[in-house]
């Protein structure tokens, strides 16, 4: 089967694939950043996976993410360009974070997950361009059931 191709942003935050998906310019990005830097302060295992391009498709019931090559190791840094970071070729998607405009974001959400490339993934819904409000929502659901 072949991989789709979707525009999103993925990243590892210890064990966990963290999958961003947004409209251009909502954040994706700049998120990913903030908590590649967030979890390196804190000692925290991080790393790259993919930004702005992945290839997504299902491998035992989980959904895997890898970059295109042409872009591997890539990340698009606002106002500079892409620029080469620490990454990993693949990873397993625990975790999607969708960046909505701040109006369609509930402020209690009850779980949820989305169908991604036929693969059902935990998601949260966050608001675009608000990465003080992004970040510790993302880590504290690291740390609740089933992230644990």
């Amino acid at each position: 089967m072949t991989p789709e191709n979707i525009h999103a942003t993925a990243l590892l935050i210890g064990e966990r694939g963290i999958l961003v998906t947004g409209a251009s310019g909502s954040g994706k990005t700049t998120l990913a950043l903030t908590l590649l830097d967030h979890c390196r302060q804190r000692g925290l295992f991080s790393r790259l996976v993919g930004d702005d391009q992945l290839f997504v498709e299902v491998h035992a019931g989980r959904l895997v993410c890898r970059a295109p090559a042409a872009i591997e190791g890539l990340a698009e840094v606002p106002g500079l360009g892409p620029k080469p970071l620490p990454f990993e070729r693949a990873c397993v998607i625990d975790l999607h974070v969708r960046l909505l405009p701040a109006g369609e974001t509930a402020r209690f959400q009850e779980e949820a997950s989305e169908r991604i490339a036929g693969c059902a993934v935990p998601r949260i819904d966050l608001p675009t361009r608000n990465v003080a409000a992004a970040l510790p929502a993302i880590m504290a659901r690291l740390s609740i059931v089933p992230f644990l």
